[in-house]
């Protein structure tokens, strides 16, 4: 066995054996920084990536200036014009509004909606028209007649009452030379 490709860590198991995975590592930091990132890379063409690398990071950071100098510009401009962050977000507000509103979803959502309404009015209508009805067949009946003829008869005792006392209320029947108060309490 070569000393050289051997494993020299006494605690390991593979003491002596050769390690297939090791690679030779440099010690010294700037030649790390030299040897090829990726395998099949010659040192010069590493060297031209890293300098693109470089001067593509540098463009970034010189478009961030530009665009952090081209929003201060827009924000004064619009200061100068008047528009502030509400008016933009009223118009945003709008845009987005409008945008939905044509949508497929925001249609079919509408035409959905307006059925159920439909529908739900129709029902009630029908309900509405049911009672009536029940009411009306409620109110002949001879049940309902008699608790009508029991609640006249004792307003006109009340009522009679009071006009023979001096109160300025109505007959039951509406008849007397006197006009109706404008206002009757209950």
């Amino acid at each position: 066995m070569d000393s050289a490709g051997q494993d020299i860590n006494l605690n390991s198991p593979n003491k002596g054996l050769l390690s297939d995975s090791m690679t030779d590592v440099p010690v010294d930091a700037a030649v790390a920084a030299q040897a090829p990132a990726v395998e099949g890379l010659t040192e010069t063409e590493a060297e031209e990536l890293r300098a693109e690398l470089a001067k593509v990071e540098e463009e970034i950071v010189t478009l961030r200036q530009v665009l952090a100098a081209k929003e201060r510009h827009c924000g004064e401009l619009k200061r100068k014009l008047g528009l502030s962050t509400l008016e933009g977000l009223k118009q945003n507000l709008s845009r987005s509004w409008h945008d939905m509103q044509v949508s497929n979803a925001y249609k079919k959502t509408q035409e959905t909606l307006s059925q159920a309404g439909q529908k739900t009015s129709a029902a009630l209508s029908t309900m509405g028209s049911a009672i009536s009805r029940k009411l009306g067949d409620m109110r002949n009946s001879a049940t309902f007649k008699s608790f009508e003829d029991r609640v006249g008869t004792i307003k006109s005792k009340v009522v009679g009452g009071r006009e023979n006392g001096g109160d300025n209320l109505p007959s039951p029947t509406g008849s007397g030379d006197r006009p109706l108060p404008d206002h009757i309490p209950f």
